[in-house]
């Protein structure tokens, strides 16, 4: 699950705090970032276990109505919800039980949030062409899961302040992880049953040798990095970048001499999106020249083996 996007943003939030905190041990800032990657896969499992506990909440609504239309005499609501195929090959899948049962965020403890998402689901146009719709089978359940989690769940100001609340990590990782919530929903399959495989982690050491190599080499070779800028963008002012470029960019060129096999225009274009997240709004032009002037630098000079694309970025 932790892909190099995360990676790379992780690794510029990590490496500015280690400048802002005074060059603590490279060591301890290694064990820093692997933990922020950990609680980023924490946040995966939670988001997931969330679809089994609205449906739990769901099925306390069904009961309180049913037994009120019993007594009142009227239409008993349909449980098709609370029966949901995907939910409930959720609420029976051994790895995310397992998971979910080392962490420390329940949302049992949060019963207010439970009943509010609930009620926005039910009172959504997606709920209603569900619970009206014929067509009663897994790929119906899996789609409609997939719909209420794009547009009520992913941007949703209760469930965010919870999770800021609760970690200052899950601020920065939630849209990544949303993303890998929903492809989960879309990999779900019914004949795995109670045994479908969630992501992992890492998908592969070579991810997690990545994150070591990249965030190591950013900071050990800081100063070598940060006078490349300089006689690299002669034709540049650093002075109008702000600190955050500087990281960005010491980064980026750590990427490029450290990793042979990714394509300059892929590092360049990475880096340019996290100038833009993280800096000021006009960072991103910035980033994007500077690094082009730079990987040329590093090119003409023998420094590193890579080609540049036809057209600059």
């Amino acid at each position: 699950m932790i892909n190099r996007e995360l990676i790379r943003n992780k690794i510029v939030q990590l490496t500015y705090a280690y400048y802002q905190n005074g060059n603590q041990n490279i060591d301890t800032a290694e064990k820093e970032l692997f933990f922020s990657l950990s609680k980023a896969y924490d946040l995966y499992i939670i988001m997931l276990s969330l679809i089994v506990a609205i449906t739990k909440e769901a099925h306390r609504q069904y009961d309180i109505a049913t037994a009120k239309a019993r007594r009142e005499n009227t239409p008993e609501p349909s449980p098709r919800f609370i029966y949901n195929r995907l939910a409930m090959q959720l609420e029976m899948n051994e790895q995310l039980a397992d998971l979910n049962s080392m962490q420390k965020v329940k949302w049992s403890d949060y019963p207010e949030i439970l009943t509010k998402v609930y009620k926005q689901i039910a009172e959504s146009e997606f709920y209603d062409d569900y619970m009206s719709d014929s067509t009663d089978d897994y790929a119906t359940d899996r789609e409609i899961w997939r719909k209420l989690y794009r547009t009520i769940i992913e941007d949703n100001d209760d469930i965010d302040a919870m999770l800021e609340s609760e970690s200052l990590y899950w601020n920065d990782d939630k849209e990544i992880v949303d993303s890998f919530v929903v492809k989960t929903i879309k990999r779900f399959d019914e004949k795995n049953r109670e045994s479908q495989e969630l992501m992992p982690e890492f998908d592969s050491n070579d991810d997690r040798e990545f994150a070591r190599k990249l965030f190591r080499a950013a900071i050990l070779n800081g100063n070598e990095y940060q006078q490349l800028m300089g006689e690299a963008s002669k034709n540049w002012d650093l002075s109008r970048l702000a600190y955050m470029d500087i990281i960005i960019m010491q980064i980026a060129i750590a990427e490029m001499l450290t990793f042979p096999s990714i394509p300059v225009s892929v590092t360049i274009n990475e880096y340019i999106e996290l100038a833009k997240r993280y800096s000021t709004p006009r960072s991103g032009g910035y980033v994007n020249g500077m690094l082009d002037a730079i990987a040329r630098y590093l090119i003409d000079n023998g420094r590193m083996m890579k080609q540049m694309p036809n057209n600059k970025n």
